[in-house]
This record gives C-alpha cells, sequence and structure tokens, in this order.
C-alpha cells in the first residue's frame, strides 16, 4: 500500500470512528478528540491509541469493542489493535469545534 492508499484508508477509519459515540455525551469519540493516533500499516495493520473522558467509564469496554469494530470496517484495514492510554489525560480543550458547538461550548 503505497502513502497516497493509507491516506485513504486512514480518511476511512477516521469516517467511521465518528459513528463511534461515548454512551454519556452525545459527541463521537473522534470529535471529543480521544483519539490520539491512527496508524496504518502499508499491509493494512492498523493501531488506534485512544483514551476516554474518565479513567473509571463504565463503558470503557464498550466504547473500545465499538472503535475496534468500526475501524475494521474502513476499506483496507486488514488487521486492528486498540491501546488505550491516559497519557496525556484527556480535557475539553481536545474536542473539535464542531464538538464544542454540539455541546453549547462555544
Amino acid at each position: 500500500m503505497d502513502a497516497q492508499r493509507i491516506l485513504e484508508v486512514e480518511k476511512g477509519i477516521v469516517e467511521q470512528l465518528k459513528t463511534v459515540f461515548d454512551p454519556e455525551i452525545p459527541v463521537n469519540v473522534y470529535d471529543l478528540g480521544l483519539i490520539y493516533e491512527i496508524d496504518v500499516e502499508p499491509d493494512g495493520y492498523t493501531t488506534i491509541r485512544m483514551t476516554l473522558t474518565a479513567p473509571n467509564c463504565p463503558m470503557a469496554e464498550a466504547v473500545i469493542q465499538d472503535v475496534n469494530d468500526k475501524t475494521r470496517m474502513a476499506s483496507g484495514v486488514t488487521d486492528v489493535t486498540v491501546i488505550l492510554t491516559f497519557d496525556p489525560p484527556w480535557d475539553k480543550n481536545m474536542m473539535s469545534e464542531e464538538a464544542m458547538l454540539e455541546l453549547g461550548l462555544l
């Protein structure tokens, strides 16, 4: 897979991640700023590094599974590993402008 194709795969992954919602906040995980890194290898193997709004999120397992499942749906992805991290900790400044508008923060 060449660099252009990797960018297309990443774009497809972002589109899929925008369909994953934090159960407590009506904004998708991508616009919330919970996705720290999307790394697509030339063979389609993808690593997602993400966080949650709070370390003790009761829905953590479901959100991570949804991220995994939706990433696998993107064209060109052959396998996925989702890595959960709390470094750096999430804060509202990581949200997109769209997310802030949705939540009435702008």
